[in-house]
């Protein structure tokens, strides 16, 4: 006998409680192994552009296994999904640890998070109700969010005095992680019994992407998300390069410390989107998304810490806003089309895909010498017409449908 849907339970299940903890544990060690990884392969005299490689190794996972994770996720309790996700990044871990390859490490991670990720997500329309789904996004990205701020910190923080250290932590985050997945109780598959032919697991995935792309709501948020992801991923890479040239300053943590002003931020701008947005009104999110450029702008324009945490404090305030409620209008419409796993796969395959040109663009232009506040001031430019763009284009879009 299948078990109930839990859709109907308080907010702050057992259910949420474990996923919530989980998901903290993991995304902490995901961003202090980034950290330790770049310390890493910096002591062994990587050259610069050989960063943001690392991320798109470990991005590139995402893009290869998309037509598959969506429906594993959606074939098995999502709760053992994460679990045996996180027992795949404990293995990437491990092996940078035992001082193999540091790409190499990094892209087993990449794997577990790119299996992991669709679960995670699709748990939620799993475990809240329609209503409670854009608060039950909120505390995701919050727990996120803390999880970037301390995980940041601390991996450049221990890297400075112990880059082994460093990766021992991550360690025992991803396994700490494994064993909170283990409490979030056994939910009945979403969509069971589904063929693992490669070709026809492809084949599926693309009707999905086709089903998503075609609808109006979801085609807005899967824009929306694939830009602000692509361009968060850059300013972190950005930040390492900027840190020296405009403070001066050239350890480990300091990027860390700004990157965790951001994440500071948006767990502000996560609970204020939770607070003022509905499912009905999520064009308002848009003018957050302008804003953003806007303000990472006035950021590379920085030359001193205080002014510098500050304006990256509202840059992730607005980051917040801006993606919380994209994230939820995709889940809800999603899973109604294609199934929550399968809607958080074309998703990712979207935000990765964008991550992986604006990295690819980023080191390009690293190699051609740039001066980084420039590139700092194009990027922010950029993004600000991008979200100009998408704005103009749900206005038209609009009009068409009244």
């Amino acid at each position: 006998m299948s078990q109930p849907s839990m859709a109907a339970a308080p907010l702050m299940s057992k259910s949420m409680t474990a996923v919530i903890v989980a998901q903290f544990l993991s995304a902490f060690g995901d961003n202090a192994l980034l950290f330790a990884a770049l310390a890493l392969i910096k002591q062994q005299l990587y050259p610069d552009w050989s960063q943001p490689v690392l991320q798109m190794a470990f991005v590139a996972t995402y893009i290869i296994l998309a037509p598959f994770v969506g429906q594993f996720a959606d074939s098995f309790s999502k709760g053992r999904v994460m679990m045996v996700a996180n027992l795949l990044k404990l293995g990437g871990a491990a092996v940078i640890c035992a001082g193999l390859n540091p790409f190499l490490g990094y892209t087993l991670v990449g794997i577990g998070a790119a299996a992991y990720s669709p679960a995670k997500y699709g748990i939620l329309g799993e475990i809240a109700s329609g209503e409670q789904l854009v608060k039950a996004n909120g505390m995701m990205e919050a727990s996120t969010i803390a999880a970037i701020l301390l995980g940041s910190v601390a991996g450049g923080a221990l890297a400075d005095w112990s880059i082994l250290a460093a990766l021992g932590i991550c360690v025992l985050a991803y396994g700490a992680a494994v064993a909170a997945n283990w409490f979030i109780p056994k939910l009945t598959p979403a969509r069971p019994g589904q063929s693992w032919n490669p070709a026809k697991m492809t084949r599926t995935f693309f009707f999905a992407c086709k089903t998503l792309w075609q609808d109006g709501e979801t085609r807005f948020s899967l824009v929306g998300t694939s830009l602000f992801w692509g361009a968060g991923v850059t300013l972190r890479f950005l930040l390492v390069l900027w840190v020296p040239v405009a403070l001066g300053i050239t350890d480990n943590k300091t990027p860390t410390l700004l990157n965790a002003m951001v994440a500071i931020g948006i767990v502000f701008g996560a609970g204020a989107a939770a607070k003022l947005i509905r499912l009905e009104t999520v064009k308002r999110c848009l003018p957050a998304g302008v804003a953003i450029g806007i303000a990472v702008v006035v950021f590379a324009l920085q030359t001193s810490m205080l002014s510098s945490y500050i304006v990256l404090v509202v840059v992730g305030i607005l980051g917040g806003f801006f993606v919380v409620p994209l994230n939820a209008l995709l889940q809800h419409r999603g899973k109604i089309s294609v199934g929550a796993g399968n809607a958080i796969a074309v998703q990712n395959l979207g935000e990765n895909t964008a991550m992986l040109l604006m990295l690819g663009l980023y080191s390009l232009v690293v190699m051609a010498g740039a001066p980084v506040v420039a590139i700092g001031i194009g990027f922010g430019v950029v993004f600000a017409l991008a979200i100009t763009g998408l704005w103009i284009w749900k206005n038209m879009q609009k009009r068409r449908l009244a």
